[in-house]
């Protein structure tokens, strides 16, 4: 009896114990976005002109209407329709055509949004911005001495396998690989494809152009124009990629004391690229992932299939955040002098629309701003790398 007793204390002790956890555990958990308090709102400066962001909106909302209306988009805890995020986006559209006031901009979301934070990077609300850009390329149709890099299209072996059906647990995951016999094994990597003909019948080529460096940093941008030699243009946009991880070239660069920290940009590696062509090819195929291309008669486009606006675009994961909702940004952009150099960084306050994501995109304190095409949007895309804040806009509930 005294042991029966001392056991029945030592599981009440244990059952206690768990559900304490338990409970403790539900209590900390974390979503992307937290809902804002109206006196917690930011102070929505807007420093672009709002013609941009009309156009912007009306892309979200032909993706939306593209899709059911009962489809749902999770902000934090909360859900709304794709119904109600079109009637979010239509309410703030009208409004907005009649050029409204910094004062009044803020009056209206103030009385007619919720507005959610995202968590960032260290749960504060920290995310870490930076951007990306049109490359504007030279190139062919055929293969010849001065163009010799081939764009490949999606090869015609390459599966992508849904593994839900296999498990619940396995929900939202997904494979891409070749068959070799009977097996799934992994799709060829970047090495293995820049250095062999693996993909000769298996893909087409769309172009070729000068430099593999140039291919790289289309594939890390995901669009782009090709200026043909025959006098016309293609737009590249990006169509999958072969299911390695991305790994960063930039990282590698620093981990190895080639580039320092803080001078690092998308100009100091091609820079690095081009004065160490020997070390070059081991560099590049430090990153796995290889992307294929296909051609559209506009561009560029994210991954919702829409046009993208320069300074009003942005790419998010699109596995935690609403991808078409309209968003308010807080970080900083560059000041170029007259000899095209970044004299300085200044803050600057946005209304974009999040419309793309990217393989180096994962998780709440991520996000990449799309800057247009042009020398300006290069050097902007190239060097930014900066703190910011990062919030979710959507119609209150009538």
């Amino acid at each position: 009896m005294k042991h029966s007793f001392l056991y029945k204390n030592i599981a009440v002790i244990l059952l206690t114990t768990v559900l304490a956890l338990f409970f403790a555990g539900c209590a900390v958990k974390k979503y992307p976005l937290e809902k804002l308090s109206a006196s917690s709102y930011p102070g929505f400066t807007d420093d672009m002109l709002y013609d941009g962001l009309e156009h912007s909106i009306l892309q979200s909302i032909k993706y939306l209407k593209q899709i059911s209306s009962e489809s749902t988009f999770k902000f934090g805890k909360d859900s709304f329709t794709a119904s109600h995020m079109i009637m979010s986006l239509e309410y703030f559209l009208d409004f907005i055509r009649e050029n409204p006031s910094t004062k009044d901009l803020k009056s209206f979301i103030k009385s007619n949004y919720l507005v959610y934070s995202s968590i960032g990077h260290d749960k504060r609300g920290q995310v870490l911005f930076t951007g990306y850009y049109e490359l504007l390329l030279q190139g062919s149709l055929n293969q010849n001495a001065e163009y010799q890099v081939p764009v490949f299209t999606l090869p015609d072996d390459l599966i992508k396998i849904d593994l839900a059906p296999f498990s619940p647990k396995y929900n939202g995951e997904k494979i891409t690989g070749r068959l070799a016999g009977k097996t799934v094994v992994p799709y060829y990597d970047r090495k293995e494809i820049a250095n062999s003909e693996v993909l000769e019948g298996r893909a087409r080529k769309l172009a070729w152009i000068k430099d593999p460096v140039d291919l790289f940093f289309l594939q890390i941008q995901g669009s782009g124009k090709i200026y043909l030699d025959n006098g016309n243009t293609i737009n590249v946009h990006y169509s999958d990629t072969n299911g390695h991880p991305y790994r960063s070239i930039g990282k590698l660069l620093i981990d190895e004391g080639k580039i320092a920290r803080e001078e690092m940009s998308m100009q100091k590696i091609r820079e690095y690229l081009h004065s160490h062509p020997e070390e070059a090819e081991n560099i590049l195929n430090y990153n796995p992932s290889y992307v294929f291309f296909k051609i559209e008669k506009d561009g560029p486009l994210g991954c919702l299939n829409v046009k993208l606006t320069p300074g009003r675009s942005i790419a998010l994961d699109r596995r935690i955040f609403p991808l078409p909702a309209l968003v308010f940004i807080e970080t900083q952009q560059p000041l170029i002098n007259a000899d095209g150099q970044i004299s300085s960084w200044t803050n600057f306050g946005r209304l974009v629309l999040s419309q793309d994501t990217g393989g180096a995109i994962r998780g709440p304190g991520r996000a990449d701003l799309f800057w247009g095409s042009g020398s300006y949007a290069e050097i902007a895309a190239g060097h930014m790398q900066h703190p910011g804040r990062l919030y979710f806009l959507i119609l209150k509930p009538g």
